[in-house]
């Protein structure tokens, strides 16, 4: 795809965005799009409702309905599809979770030329955090893994696999829609115990206790228990530096059997470094809350396979929203 060239105008609308995103999280946060939910409001009766300042309210409304996520008509406001369908909390399409993660993470990105600087995060990291962050943190990989998971479990073959591994599945919906997929499956989400209550609550949700458990541990600090024939380890390399990433490889390589499939699923870049975007920016995310962590090439991946004696490597033609990719090997 040809690259725009920048002008004033493009640098401006840049360097502003952010107070269109402040507006998405405040309505978020407020809960304003579920408070409307089918009907029509004056911005009196919604401000009422949030037990909010009316005119702050009918300030946000207008700015929402400028950004063409509200209606209004004879002063009344309602909501857009795209309100209704995503932001709102009685839509199973809802994604606000994953919107207030991002949220959390305004104050670290305005530090950026700090870390820059110095190198050094300046923020925790989400496993450390607040109750609200981690809630907000692993509901909103939930919202995103529940809109890829269908689509992605239709183009990786697991068929005749019995027993998946899912490294860092923090809620397990991966494990879920493989499992669901695939009738002879059955999976362990290998996770820290501040996981389980929200993997309990997901697979119980499902249906799928008899077949899916969950195994508290540190995948970077601890050695895996059991035997798998195929591992699933998604969005979970980012998070650390290429050593860390080599053993956790090995480990899981050491707990699948003969013949057994690893499978990684990241934001990867190409092997210049410098594109696609996402993935490029998401390094910088991890600049801000990790000390090592970052997005990796596709070559930093396949060659980290082969030290642990994958064969069979390949990436495979999906393509997620963000440019997350898939790259599998058989051992």
């Amino acid at each position: 795809m040809e690259k725009q060239e920048w002008n004033q105008g493009r640098l401006l609308q840049l360097s502003g965005q952010y107070w269109e995103t402040c507006t998405l999280h405040a309505a978020v946060k407020l809960d304003v799009f579920t408070a409307i939910g089918e009907t029509q409001l004056s911005g009196e009766d919604i401000a009422q409702k949030l037990n909010v300042s009316k005119e702050g309210a009918c300030r946000l409304f207008n700015a929402l309905t400028a950004m063409n996520l509200l209606n209004k008509k004879d002063n009344r406001f309602s909501n857009t599809l795209a309100g209704k369908t995503f932001l709102s909390k009685d839509s199973p399409k809802y994604i606000g979770h994953i919107i207030t993660h991002h949220h959390h993470l305004v104050d670290s990105w305005s530090k950026l030329d700090q870390a820059v600087s110095s190198g050094e995060p300046v923020r925790a990291r989400m496993s450390h955090t607040s109750p609200e962050w981690r809630e907000s943190f692993l509901m909103g990989m939930f919202n995103l893994a529940m809109n890829l998971a269908p689509v992605m479990v239709d183009e990786i073959n697991l068929s005749g696999r019995r027993h998946l591994l899912d490294l860092g599945g923090g809620p397990g919906t991966y494990a879920i829609h493989f499992c669901m997929k695939n009738s002879g499956l059955k999976a362990t989400v290998f996770d820290l115990s501040t996981t389980r209550p929200f993997a309990k609550k997901t697979i119980e949700k499902f249906g799928l206790t008899d077949r899916i458990d969950f195994m508290d541990g540190n995948y970077v600090e601890e050695d895996i228990e059991g035997i798998y024939d195929v591992a699933w380890l998604s969005h979970i390399l980012h998070g650390e530096g290429q050593k860390d990433c080599q053993r956790i490889i090995e480990k899981t390589v050491s707990v699948l059997e003969p013949g057994g499939m690893i499978i990684i699923h990241d934001f990867i870049l190409n092997d210049t470094m410098d594109d696609p975007l996402f993935p490029a920016l998401f390094s910088l995310n991890m600049l801000l809350g990790t000390p090592v962590g970052r997005s990796y090439s596709e070559r930093q991946i396949t060659d980290m396979l082969s030290r642990a004696n994958v064969k069979e490597i390949q990436r495979l033609p999906f393509r997620g929203p963000n440019d997350s990719g898939i790259i599998s090997g058989v051992v």
